[in-house]
């Protein structure tokens, strides 16, 4: 990175050894003994550092630095940094031009090693403020709401939503099938938010022991259990004045249901083994597969809860329902996985495209990336072939057309039509759940969630064949 130095000092000789000291290979310096010619200088070549001399005629060096500092259009975190010069009876002043914006101040007569050293570590600072920005330009990237793809109308609606959440400190509930980008939601609304610079916390409820997830939610004294050899931070505590993202809520346990009810409702958290309870401030965001509503009804979820997690409800779309973005997130995880893998040269025939589109991709988002790394990983040569393509995707894409369905003039519901598809083959099969989802076409733990959305359950397919016998 090259460095622009600009230099202010009516003092010739003083001007002169501070370009020659600085005048260095990857630093451009300029240099004037006008102030007014300066600050002309300073708006034509936006110089990263400026070193002004403290005392000047008609324009001083406090004002300059104001003019800087303050000069109109330039943000704090970008505008130049400014050391003053200064003799020795007036530090004083120097001090106060440094509790006005300037970085440090060097006294007349200048040592060159000094201003050297005065300088390295500015710019060191400079370098540092750079790799900042890029570092926050690249979390805009990877976890801003750009970061999710797609156009399709579903999902710019949610995206909206989301949007809108993310300036608020409400609780989010994030809904939707396995894969279909619920965490990748959460960190977007998390880093567009107000706490963006605090922590963001994710624990996954299915995958800790229930009785473990207490400890790893609100943390243990030393000595509470056998095992608690020390002291522990939950999970809440770390997400202070964060966010904190509960991913799969609905395998948490009835009795945490009840301790996170008091979080949210109270700010509260009591860690296992402790007397006080204390307080926190963390927003939650919360995501599940299942449904809860159905839960309720099983009294497997508190429905007190539930509507303390769903101030902002939202709901991901399926990939099967936005075939739309398809071409585009193919397009996105084809080039990411030929740099990761290095196959710079492999390209996917525009024909092979519609076994992609009329797949119903039951893994979703999650599982279109993943088979896109496996094909650019297995494949032979510079084209992607048919054989290239797994065995589920090797299905002629004129499949659809092999149900035929009479559609009456009054309409119908699809999700009326969708629940008596899935019932019919819970019933072929004898309510045998692997060999209905591959019948139709799913994974099982796809099925189990539309089973739940539809509150399809076996006594329940009981009752409607007893209610179709005659009386």
């Amino acid at each position: 990175m090259k460095f622009k130095i600009l230099a202010i000092d009516d003092d010739h000789s003083s001007l002169e050894l501070v370009m020659s000291a600085l005048g260095q290979d990857g630093v451009e310096i300029l240099g004037t003994l006008s102030p007014q010619e300066g600050l002309a200088l300073f708006l034509k070549e936006q110089p990263d550092l400026v070193l002004v001399d403290l005392m000047m005629p008609k324009i001083n060096g406090i004002e300059v630095l104001k003019r800087i500092v303050g000069s109109e259009g330039s943000r704090r975190e970008d505008s130049a940094i400014v050391i003053m010069l200064t003799a020795f009876g007036t530090v004083e002043t120097a001090v106060e031009a440094m509790k006005a914006g300037a970085y440090d101040y060097l006294t007349k007569p200048i040592q060159v090693s000094e201003l050297r050293l005065v300088v390295e570590r500015a710019l060191e600072h400079l370098g540092l403020r750079a790799e900042v920005r890029r570092l926050r330009r690249a979390l805009d990237a990877k976890y801003g709401f750009g970061s999710i793809v797609g156009r399709s109308k579903r999902l710019l609606e949610v995206l909206d939503l989301a949007g809108r959440a993310a300036q608020s400190t409400s609780t989010v509930l994030v809904r939707g099938e396995t894969g279909t980008g619920k965490e990748l939601l959460a960190k977007a609304i998390h880093f567009n938010s107000p706490r963006k610079e605090r922590p963001f916390v994710t624990i996954n409820c299915g995958a800790i022991p229930k009785d473990l997830l207490e400890s790893e939610l609100f943390g243990h004294l030393k000595g509470s259990f056998t095992g608690a050899v020390a002291h522990k931070t939950g999970k809440v505590e770390a997400a202070h004045r964060g966010t904190l993202f509960l991913d799969e809520i609905g395998d948490m346990a009835l009795e945490l249901q009840v301790k996170l009810l008091r979080l949210i409702q109270h700010g509260e958290i009591e860690k296992v083994g402790a007397i006080e309870p204390m307080k926190v401030d963390v927003r939650i965001i919360a995501a599940t597969h299942r449904n809860l509503q159905a839960m309720i009804d099983d009294q497997t979820f508190r429905e007190d809860l539930y509507y303390r997690l769903s101030v902002i409800p939202l709901e991901l779309p399926p990939l099967r329902e936005r075939p739309d973005d398809i071409p585009e997130l193919i397009r996105i995880f084809f080039q990411r996985a030929r740099e990761k893998h290095g196959r710079p040269d492999l390209q996917l025939p525009e024909a092979l495209m519609s076994y992609f589109e009329e797949y119903r991709w039951p893994g979703n988002v999650r599982e279109l990336e993943n088979i896109i790394e496996r094909i650019i990983v297995l494949s032979d040569g510079d084209l992607v072939r048919l054989a290239d393509l797994p065995s589920s995707l090797r299905v002629e894409p004129d499949r659809k057309n092999l149900l035929q369905l009479k559609l009456p003039p009054e309409g119908i519901s699809l999700e009326a039509v969708e629940r008596d598809l899935i019932l019919t083959a819970l019933r072929k099969f004898d309510w045998n759940q692997s060999r209905a989802a591959q019948y139709l076409d799913l994974s099982r733990k796809t099925l189990i969630y539309r089973m739940e959305k539809f509150g399809l359950r076996r006594e329940q397919n009981d009752q409607d064949e007893k209610g179709l016998e005659p009386e």
